[in-house]
C-alpha cells in the first residue's frame, strides 16, 4: 500500500506543485475573509477543474464554514479535500462476465492510445487473461506497426490489414480471431479521431457496428483514452466520442506529464463517466486503476 500511494504521489507531482501548490500559502493560519474565496476559485479554475465545478464547490465550501462554524483558512484544507473526494467516483472494479469480452478503445491522435492498449494488454495477462489485440487505425501505418512491436514483447497476437484498409474490416477479424482462439478479451486499436471531423466520427459508428455484428453483445466497453495534458480540451473530445459511441469509461494517460490533475473533476461532473484508469509513467504497471482517494491526497499535498 506504501508503494502504491508513493507511485500515486510520484505521479501527480507536477499536479500538486502547479496550481494547486498555491493553496499552501492561500490555507495558511489566516482568517476566512471574502477575498479568500475569490482566491480559493481562481485556484481551482486554474487547476482545471473548470468554472462550474469550481464555483460549486466553493458554494458547498461556504455551507460547510457555516455548519461547522470554521474561521481560520488552514481549517479549510480538510473541508476541501472532502469536498473534492465526495466529486469523484470509485469505479466498479472490472469484471469480464463474456467470453470474449470486446474492448473498442478510442481517442484522439498523440492522446497514448495506442501505448495505453499495451499496458492493459500486460496487465490483463497478470491477470491471467488471454489477450488479442486488433490494429484498426488502418490509416496510420506507424500505429499498425507500434502495436505490433508490443505485441511482440508481450506475446500478443495482433490481427491487422493491409495499408489504408477498410478498418471496420480488420476490427470484425479481430472478433472472429478472437472467438476462435478463445481470447479471455479482444482490445481494438481505433484511429486516432479529431472530435471536430463528422466525418471520421461517423467511421467510427460504422466501426462499432460492425464489432456488433461479429459478436452479439459487443462491444462489451468502449474505453476512451483522454491526455490529462490538454486539460479542459479534453472534456470537448469526451463529448463528442460520448455521443458517437456511447464511451463507457476513461482513461487518464500522461497524468504524470500534466499540471492539469483537475480536469479529472470536470469529467465527472459534466459527463458522468466513472475514470477507470490513470497513467503514472512509462512502465506498464504505472498504469493504475483510478484510486481516487490516492488522486486527491496526490494533489493537495503541501
Amino acid at each position: 500500500m506504501t508503494e502504491l500511494l508513493a507511485r500515486w504521489r510520484d505521479g501527480l507531482a507536477k499536479s500538486s506543485k502547479g496550481a494547486f501548490g498555491r493553496l499552501a500559502g492561500l490555507l495558511g493560519a489566516t482568517e476566512i475573509k471574502p477575498d479568500t474565496w475569490d482566491a480559493l476559485e481562481g485556484v481551482l479554475v486554474q487547476a482545471d477543474l473548470g468554472i462550474e465545478t469550481a464555483t460549486d464547490v466553493v458554494v458547498s465550501l461556504k455551507q460547510v464554514v457555516n455548519q461547522r462554524g470554521l474561521t481560520r483558512a488552514d481549517e479549510l484544507r480538510e473541508a476541501l479535500r472532502e469536498e473534492l473526494r465526495s466529486r469523484l467516483t470509485t469505479a466498479p472494479a472490472v469484471e469480464w462476465r463474456v467470453k470474449p469480452s470486446v474492448i473498442l478503445m478510442v481517442g484522439v491522435n498523440g492522446s497514448g492510445k495506442t501505448t495505453t492498449i499495451a499496458k492493459l494488454g500486460s496487465r490483463f495477462q497478470s491477470e491471467g487473461k488471454s489477450v488479442l489485440f486488433g490494429a484498426a487505425d488502418t490509416f496510420r501505418a506507424a500505429a499498425v506497426d507500434q502495436l505490433e512491436v508490443w505485441g511482440k514483447r508481450l506475446g500478443i497476437e495482433v490481427i491487422s490489414g493491409a495499408p489504408e484498409s477498410d478498418p471496420g474490416a480488420v476490427a470484425y477479424s479481430a472478433v472472429q480471431a478472437g472467438v476462435a482462439r478463445r481470447a479471455d478479451i479482444i482490445m481494438i486499436d481505433t484511429a486516432g479521431r479529431l472530435h471536430t471531423r463528422s466525418n471520421l466520427m461517423e467511421e467510427l459508428k460504422k466501426v462499432y457496428r460492425v464489432v456488433g455484428k461479429a459478436l452479439e453483445g459487443a462491444p462489451h466497453a468502449v474505453w476512451l483514452v483522454l491526455d490529462a495534458t490538454t486539460g479542459q480540451n479534453a472534456l470537448q473530445q469526451a463529448r463528442a466520442f460520448q455521443s458517437a459511441v456511447n464511451v463507457s469509461g476513461v482513461i487518464l494517460a500522461k497524468l504524470d506529464s500534466s499540471a492539469r490533475g483537475g480536469m479529472a473533476f470536470a469529467i465527472e461532473r459534466e459527463l458522468h463517466l466513472p475514470i477507470l484508469f490513470a497513467g503514472l509513467g512509462e512502465r506498464p504497471e504505472d498504469l493504475q486503476s483510478f484510486n481516487p482517494d490516492a488522486f486527491v491526497d496526490g494533489i493537495l499535498r503541501s
